[in-house]
Order: C-alpha cells, then sequence, then structure tokens
C-alpha cells in the first residue's frame, strides 16, 4: 500500500499472485481507486469458481471480462475524473524516474531517522524490514505519545500516525511518500517534534535533530 511509486514493488521475482495497492500514498493521486495485479494462476482460480460471488462489487470474474479484449462485459461506470488523475501521477513518476525516485525516498528517510535519534526515538523494524515511505519508531521514554501528535496537528498542522493494534501507544508513523517525500517536509516535522517535545518537560537542545538530519543529507 505504501511502496507502489515509492520502492521497489517486484510482484513477478517474488512470485506474488495476487496484489493491491492505492493512488492516494506514494503516487500522490488523489484516493479512490485500488491499482491491483493477479497472476494467471490467481485468475485461473476465479474462474474455476463452483459457486457465485456474492457480492457483485467483489466480483472478480467479473471485472476480468469487463478488461477481456473481445468480450467485454459491463461491471461498473468507470470514474473517468480518477483514471485522468493516476495517468498524470504515473507521467510524474515516469518523468522523475523510478530509481531517481526510489532513491529520494531512502534519502529522506535516512535524514529523518537521524533527526529522530536524537530525540530518543528508535526504529521499530529490523534493518532490512524498514518502509522508507512510512517510517515507524519507538516513542521516546516516558513520553506520552497521543498529546504530543495532538500539538502537532494542533500548532504546526502536520499530522502523524500513532500506533495500531498491540503498538497503540508506543510508536509514531511519519510518512514520506511521493510528492511529500522531501527535504522541507523533514526538516519541518523535526522541528515542530522539537518544539512539542520541549512543551512536556522533556530536554530537547534546540537544532539537534535538525543538524543530525542535515548531516545525513550531506553524508
Amino acid at each position: 500500500m505504501t511502496s507502489l511509486g515509492g520502492l521497489p514493488v517486484e510482484v513477478d521475482r517474488h512470485g506474488i499472485d495476487v496484489c493491491y495497492s492505492g493512488t492516494q500514498k506514494c503516487l500522490s493521486c488523489p484516493p479512490g481507486l485500488a491499482p491491483l495485479t493477479l497472476s494467471p494462476r490467481a485468475l485461473e482460480v476465479v474462474k474455476s469458481r463452483k459457486h457465485k460471488v456474492q457480492s457483485w462489487y467483489l466480483d472478480l470474474s467479473m471485472i476480468a471480462d469487463y478488461w477481456a479484449e473481445g468480450k467485454r462485459a459491463y461491471h461498473h461506470t468507470a470514474p473517468i475524473s480518477m483514471v485522468y488523475a493516476l495517468r498524470e501521477s504515473l507521467r510524474i513518476v515516469l518523468e522523475e524516474g523510478l530509481e531517481r525516485r526510489f532513491a529520494r525516498h531512502r534519502l529522506h528517510s535516512a535524514a529523518l531517522m537521524a533527526g529522530l535519534a536524537q530525540l530518543g526515538c528508535t526504529p521499530n523494524a529490523a534493518e532490512g524490514h524498514r518502509l522508507p515511505s512510512l517510517n515507524c519508531v519507538k516513542t521516546p521514554a516516558g513520553v506520552e505519545e497521543a498529546p504530543v501528535r495532538k500539538a502537532l496537528l494542533t500548532d504546526a498542522s502536520i499530522e502523524i500516525g500513532g500506533g495500531l493494534g498491540p503498538l497503540a501507544g508506543q510508536v509514531w508513523r511519519v510518512g514520506l511518500m511521493g510528492e511529500s517525500s522531501r527535504q522541507e517536509n523533514v526538516f519541518a516535522v523535526l522541528a515542530a517534534l522539537e518544539q512539542a517535545l520541549a512543551r512536556t518537560g522533556r530536554s530537547v537542545k534546540p537544532g539537534t535533530s535538525l543538524a543530525a538530519a542535515a548531516g545525513a543529507y550531506a553524508g
């Protein structure tokens, strides 16, 4: 979901049968479409069903026939404006180039993580299992995370995600996806976090996280 357009999604290489994504993440397109791909093996399973799918909306066999050459069957009215928006987003992606785009996401993620480390945040996932487009860190020890997120939203109009499920109250999720993966956004988030953490009574030396991020960029 947070990979397509921001880092390699090697569906065929990994033998993935069914894979879907969203348009609103690294593609930086308005939400509303879900790019979907099925392998020949998965499509064969769909076609060999013995019973009809209960939901018209989720009937993949009908959707397949909707796109089938020479056998086009009605399934839905296409959201034309969304299709145009997706085309423009893909044009921008290809204009930048996939490898450059992937490198950009890695660069800004590294800078953000360097800055967050100075604020007492540690990566939640092990090295090699992290997304540069969605940076998940454990919150600083002794800090109640929800008020900090609320302060960011209220004072700086910056929204970051909290933890879900077992990670609720334990982590922050900072998105750097698509067009939002920029140096100015990294610096803005870190500066706002420094101020928000300082208001909680935590000792934060102003500019330390920004300096760490700048060092990552220089390196």
